[in-house]
This record gives structure tokens, sequence and C-alpha cells, in this order.
């Protein structure tokens, strides 16, 4: 590698994980690494001006605006009174399967993080209402949570999703279609894997079996459940239909939620506000990173780091089996310590044209890129999933370390089959002609 090109690599990173490790906010950290690493090739007044620059430009763009829409849409959710008829949906296709509220819980994730997009939003609500249920009838609450906990990320790969639009964002000319088709079978396959090990841990400890759902009691439930699954087909159907685009799709989502919500009588107008303040905060947050992460990542192309890095990757093996596992042990440790967006942002230009070098599609990298994400957030030290279900458990996060191994297990194995077989992320999206 280039001595000078090391150098910026070195200062860019030393001064991000130092910054990142004095609790200095995340997008104030991308920010001044940038400029501290382009001091060494402009002078101030050209950084100033080009950062501020590159961060205005980076978020001008209309497919974002999916990003608060879709956000707005989660909470509206999250407080809408759609999680109970899920979970009741959720228990009519597992009432005969050992410890049934387990397999519920990871069946009422899939569903409420299809609809939400948000793996915290799925933690809090199915789990919130699931936990005390599961404490009463016996479960250890260690082995609940961690369910709880694996069961969660599904929603960030199940459609619709903000992360795949902030990746379509980075990556330019990746269609949103696509990238939501590519999501279904990796998301559902991690449900899948976490009812596996639930099933085998229910077995063993000979977890109570629900009674099976009467035929009638089970049209009743899906009617009052229908209308929240209309959704997912309307705004996918629409969006991939061509009927309107994703950002059109998110406004879509957020009047069908606010429609639903008022006709279920669980929202007030007081309660409205407030999701709208919420709401707003954490898209603030989002859109400044990726406004921050715009100005990183045109002082990384300038010093030549990307280029740079890839070709040291390259070099330290020829078989790319080896290098696609390397990549995803980076990214499993960088899930461990970084939220999805920014993880998104920042190594999305580093590690994929890498990836395509080795004939992997920028479809399948974004499926592989957030599916490790996922993994991250399930682990400390910043596993947002992990604290969120730890919290509405009411359990310590070392109690529930032990028994989420296993399920962390089953979904590297899974990570790694979506990594080396194409067809699991881009299989759908080819059927379809949106590749």
């Amino acid at each position: 590698m280039d001595p000078t090109i090391a150098t910026s690599v070195f200062v860019l990173f030393a001064t991000f994980i130092v910054l990142l490790f004095l609790s200095v906010p995340i997008s104030i950290c991308i920010v001044v690494s940038s400029l501290v690493t382009a001091l060494g090739a402009m002078d101030w007044s050209q950084i100033t001006f080009l950062t501020m620059q590159k961060m205005n430009s980076g978020i001008e763009s209309f497919s974002l605006l999916a990003v608060p829409l879709f956000i707005l849409a989660g909470n509206i959710m999250n407080n809408g009174g759609i999680a109970n008829r899920l979970i009741d949906f959720a228990k009519i296709f597992v009432g005969k399967i050992p410890g049934s509220l387990a397999q519920t819980n990871v069946l009422g994730n899939m569903f409420f993080g299809a609809l939400a997009g948000s793996a915290v939003a799925a933690s809090a609500a199915i789990g919130g209402t699931l936990a005390p249920i599961e404490k009463k009838e016996g479960y250890d609450m260690g082995f609940a949570t961690a369910v709880n906990i694996a069961s969660a990320p599904t929603g960030l790969l199940i459609p619709p999703t903000s992360a795949f639009i902030v990746y379509s964002a980075v990556v330019g000319g990746v269609s949103i279609s696509a990238l939501f088709m590519a999501g279904y079978i990796p998301g559902i396959l991690m449900g899948l894997g976490t009812m596996l090990v639930a099933y085998i841990y229910a077995k063993r400890h000979k977890y109570p079996v629900s009674e099976s759902i009467p035929l009638n009691e089970a049209l009743t439930i899906t009617l009052k459940a229908l209308p929240s699954l209309l959704l997912i087909i309307i705004v996918i159907g629409g969006i991939v239909g061509g009927i309107f685009t994703a950002t059109e799709g998110a406004g879509v989502c957020v009047a069908y939620c606010l429609i639903l919500s008022i006709c279920y009588k669980s929202l007030t107008f007081r309660s409205f506000m407030r999701i709208l303040l919420d709401s707003a905060c954490v898209s603030g947050i989002i859109l400044f990173l990726i406004s921050s992460s715009s100005a990183m990542s045109y002082v990384m192309a300038f010093s030549g780091i990307p280029g740079a890095i890839s070709q040291y990757i390259m070099s330290l093996s020829d078989n790319p089996y080896v290098i696609l596992l390397l990549i995803n042990l980076i990214l499993l440790a960088v899930g461990t310590f970084m939220d999805i967006t920014p993880a998104i942002l920042i190594f999305t230009p580093i590690f994929l044209p890498i990836a395509q070098s080795l004939g992997m599609t920028p479809v399948q990298f974004g499926v592989v890129l957030i599916f490790n994400m996922c993994m991250g957030s399930m682990t400390p030290p910043v596993g947002s999933v992990l604290f969120v279900s730890c919290s509405v458990s009411g359990i310590s996060i070392e109690k529930v370390i032990k028994p989420l191994i296993p399920y962390v297990l089953v979904l590297l194995g899974i990570l790694m089959l979506v990594t080396y077989i194409p067809w699991l992320s881009i299989g759908i999206p080819t059927m379809m002609g949106l590749m």
C-alpha cells in the first residue's frame, strides 16, 4: 500500500475509533475524522467548503424521503394496536409446537418487522407483549428473551425496510424493488433458524404446548389481522409493480397505518403528536448520519482509501471463498460497535468493489451486508435489539448471553449460505425480471 494512502487510512480510522470510544456522537466522529484526514491534502478553506457541499448533496435525494416516512409508519404501528392482532394471528400456526409462545414470538416479529421495517420496534412491541405471558407460563426468561433478540432483526431483511433504501442511495443505480425481493428468503431463513433452535430447546425442557385454535376462532383472528397484513401486499406490490416509487410507497404506508390505527381507536391526538416528535428526532439523527457519511465517502475516494484497502484484502488470498469469509468477519466485528445506517454508509464503498470483483452482484452484497448488521444488533456492546429486549423482559444482559449463543451460531451458518449461494438472495428478483 502506498505510504501516503496508508497514512490517510490510519488517520481516518484511528481518529474515528478514538472519538467513538470517547462517547462522541457517531455523526460527529465521522465529520471530524474526515476533516482531519483531508488536512493532509487540502487547505482549510477547501476542506470546509467541500465538506459542507458533500454533506448537503448527500441528502438531496428524493428516494431518501422514504426513510423518515417508513420510520413514522413504524412508530404509528408500534402504538396503533397492530402488535396484538399479529400475535394472535401467529398463534394459529404454532399452537401444537412445543414452546408455542416462543414460536409465536418469532412469527410475530417476522410479521411486525415486515410491516414496521424496524428490529427495535418489533422487539419492543412483540417481546413486550409476550414477556409477561411467558413468565406466567413458566418459561425461562433468558430463553424467551434470546428468542426475541434473535428473531426481531428479521424485519431488517423482510421488506419494506429503510436499510435497503439507504444502501440503494449509497450504491446508486441499484433497484430498490430488487433489493426488497432479495430480502425475503434470507429473512425467512433467519426466522426459521430461530424457530428450529427454540423448538429443540423447548422439546428438551418439556415446555407446554398450547391448545389448537378452533377453526371459527382462527377465521375471526385472521379477519382481524387481515387489514394489517394487507399493508405488505399494498406497499410491496405497488413498488414492485411500478405503481409508485419506494418514497411514494412509504407515504402510502404512513396513510394506511394512520387510518388503520384510527379505525382500531388506539391512536389519540396527543399520542400522534408524540409519535411525530419521536419520528422527527430519529429521522434527524439518521439523515445527519447520511449527510456526514457523504463527506467521509468523498474524503476516502479523494484519498484513494477504498481502492487501497481492496487491493490489500485481495492480496491476502487468491481464494474468493476466503476473501468473502474475511469480509464477513470484518462486518460482523463492525456490527458489534456500530449501528446499521453508518455501517452501510461507511463500508459499502470499501467492500462492494471487492465483492463485485469476485462475481457478487450489488443486490447480493446488500443482503449480506445487512444480514451482518442484523447479527450486530443482537450482540454487545452496542446491540440495540439486545438492550431493548432485555429491558422489556426485565432481565440482565448477563443472563441472556448463554441462551443466545445457539441462535447466533445457527444464524452464522445461514449467513454463510446466503454469502456462498447467490440464488438465496437474487433468485426471486431474477425470476421477476428485476435484475
